[in-house]
């Protein structure tokens, strides 16, 4: 019996942990900071120690970014158009939260990733 507990927690530990791995595709909600909503994909690929996300939204609006982080946290540089940003994204189980900001602006926009 103990061999049996012992067996599932270490599964239980394993599926936790690949639950919380950035890397995969999802779908992406959240606003503008005009407050019209948007919505698409965010794909995450490992590229060495970092990663690269990329935001490919209805309309045709398409960000590109670099990340450091883990796990539990992504932090999260990006370019779009001329424009830069900043991106702060934590776990939430197998899905994901974000705030961000554009590169000189004032306010935090919010959005929430799905795992496909």
């Amino acid at each position: 019996m103990r061999c049996l507990l012992v067996a599932a927690a270490m599964l239980w530990s394993v599926a936790a942990a690949s639950a919380a791995d950035p890397v995969g595709t999802y779908g992406v909600e959240g606003n503008y900071l005009s407050g019209k909503a948007y919505s698409g994909t965010v794909t995450v690929t490992k590229t060495g120690e970092t990663y690269k996300v990329v935001w490919d939204l209805v309309g045709g609006y398409t960000f590109t970014g670099t990340a450091i982080g883990n796990g539990d946290f992504l932090a999260i540089s990006y370019v779009y158009d001329n424009g830069t940003g900043l991106a702060l994204v934590a776990a939430d189980g197998g899905n994901w939260h974000s705030i961000w900001a554009p590169g000189g602006g004032t306010k935090i926009g919010k959005e929430t990733w799905k795992r496909h």
